[in-house]
């Protein structure tokens, strides 16, 4: 049986994969930059570091970058933050896990302080062991960084930990540490993607999972 679950947040506990989206396309705008909404949604999950050179050539990561960042960063808060609701079932969810003895870590691309509210918003805090964000890694997902702390810091084996995320670079990140991944549909990514990355597993949602741990890889 494992011995931890690391969530990602975005999209997998919370509802906000578009509400990121469009501070992001708000924001290419904003500098000038013209970028869909559906071209930046399909980024959602990464960090900026890697987000924006999707988008931006060096020279323009050069001259303006840090400033969209920022500009971004302000914006979301100010207008969307508000607007994040929680998927239905996550605290029962990760009740349940720890409930089976399971430690309990947050990996996300998420700058430090948002990630502090969107534990709140979720209502999960006080079921938290450990909480890893951008910040506490040199580079954000699909970059393997932030699965490698959360691992330090629960002191478990990748083989004893699961990762739980909705998008395809949560997959890719979790892999590149030998962690395996359930895929959430819940961030509206094409199923097929999150089998592409390599997810073990998928399902609806937190909901989704809650009501199937029995037949999940946590085979509760």
């Amino acid at each position: 049986m494992p011995q931890a679950a690391i969530f990602d947040i975005d999209g997998t506990l919370i509802d906000s994969v578009d509400l990121h989206a469009w501070a992001w396309q708000e924001a290419f705008a904003h500098f000038g930059h013209d970028v869909s909404f559906e071209q930046v949604r399909g980024q959602i999950g990464k960090g900026g570091d890697n987000l924006l050179p999707v988008f931006l050539s060096k020279d323009e990561l050069d001259d303006h970058g840090k400033a969209l960042e920022s500009w971004r960063g302000a914006h979301f808060k100010a207008n969307y933050l508000p607007m994040i609701r929680p998927f239905a079932a996550v605290p029962e969810l990760l009740g349940k896990l720890r409930g089976a003895g399971l430690k309990i870590a947050i990996a996300s691309s998420a700058k430090k302080d948002e990630l502090g509210v969107y534990l709140d918003i979720a209502g999960v805090a006080n079921l938290v062991d450990v909480s890893v964000s951008s910040e506490d890694a040199d580079e954000s997902k699909p970059a393997p960084d932030v699965f490698e702390v959360a691992l330090g810091k629960l002191g478990v084996a990748a083989q004893e930990a699961i990762a739980i995320g909705d998008a395809p670079y949560d997959a890719q990140a979790a892999g590149k540490t030998g962690v395996r991944t359930i895929g959430l549909l819940s961030g509206a990514f094409p199923e097929q993607s999150l089998k592409d990355a390599g997810c073990i597993a998928i399902f609806t949602g937190p909901a989704g999972l809650l009501a199937n741990l029995h037949r999940s890889p946590f085979a509760i």
